[in-house]
């Protein structure tokens, strides 16, 4: 097998056009000739077919929510059973941790205006932003990956980028969740900059450091609260464990998982929302269910 690129690929141009997957397949651009995720739960996703197989799809060109694999039924598109983290669905978790580029091809779907009339097209690459599971539309469990177009012309991950020795700037207009600095200072100060897995507090020149760590998620298919019942002051560490799941924490604030620790440190004037915790543990739950 030859090895897994992820970038573009050599002679292949964004926008390039294949007849069908097995011409696809051929290209490079993605290998799978029926799988809509080109990847290894080891290596991470490189490709993603987007062709309306899935109901719960979500594509608006430069940002698409994408329906992990599993569960579906490929006559009709329709969610039939509950998705696994594994596999391709963990694949695309590794490409998010690791900022790994994912192609992307659309297929010919009635539905989609940003898609081709027929066939297949390679429309560039994307980038992992955020993932989670919910409930879809057909009452069943899928995990959802948001995905963001990339505006590099060559991204690779054997040559690396020679960089600008001098970067331009210009003014852009980006829409993003606005968090509030009073709510992580105040978590921050009432622990006094200490993580309340491990205690630890990081001293540096400019002062103590740590790190503001929202329980639920305040992006899309969260909606998380900017409040403190929502914020842990955290270490680095820690703060990456919690949200990539390696570690949950219970309603009297035992820690389940790989926190060495058993015990959260709560100051009594912090209040904790349980259903916060309910939401992360949740997400731990489905994470660590057995394949």
């Amino acid at each position: 097998m030859s090895k897994r690129v992820f970038g573009h690929i050599s002679g292949v141009p964004v926008g390039s056009t294949f007849e069908n997957r097995t011409e696809l397949s051929k290209s490079g651009v993605h290998r799978p000739v029926q799988a809509g995720i080109s990847g290894s739960q080891y290596e991470g996703a490189d490709s993603i077919v987007l062709s309306g197989g899935y109901e719960d799809d979500f594509d608006k060109g430069d940002i698409i929510v994408y329906t992990g694999h599993g569960g579906n039924d490929p006559r009709t598109g329709e969610q039939i059973d509950h998705q696994t983290y594994d596999r391709g669905n963990y694949a695309l978790a590794i490409s998010q941790k690791e900022g790994y580029p994912v192609r992307l091809v659309r297929g010919a779907h009635s539905g989609n205006p940003y898609a081709p009339t027929s066939g297949y097209r390679y429309d560039g690459l994307y980038r992992v932003v955020s993932h989670w599971c919910e409930t879809g539309k057909s009452g069943f469990n899928i995990w959802r990956f948001r995905l963001v177009t990339l505006d590099e012309k060559q991204i690779s991950a054997e040559i690396p980028p020679t960089g600008e020795q001098e970067p331009s700037h210009q003014v852009q207009r980006v829409t993003r969740v606005l968090r509030s600095t009073s709510v992580a200072d105040w978590v921050k100060q009432l622990y006094d900059y200490r993580c309340q897995v491990c205690g630890l507090s990081i001293e540096t020149p400019a002062g103590p450091y740590a790190e503001a760590a929202h329980i639920r998620p305040l992006g899309q298919g969260h909606d998380g609260a900017d409040t403190p019942d929502n914020v842990l002051c955290l270490c680095p560490n820690h703060h990456v464990m919690f949200d990539y799941h390696a570690f949950t924490i219970e309603d009297d604030f035992r820690l389940v998982g790989d926190a060495t620790e058993h015990q959260l440190i709560v100051d009594a004037s912090h209040r904790i929302d349980p259903a916060n915790l309910a939401h992360h543990r949740e997400q731990y739950r489905v994470k660590h269910l057995p394949t």
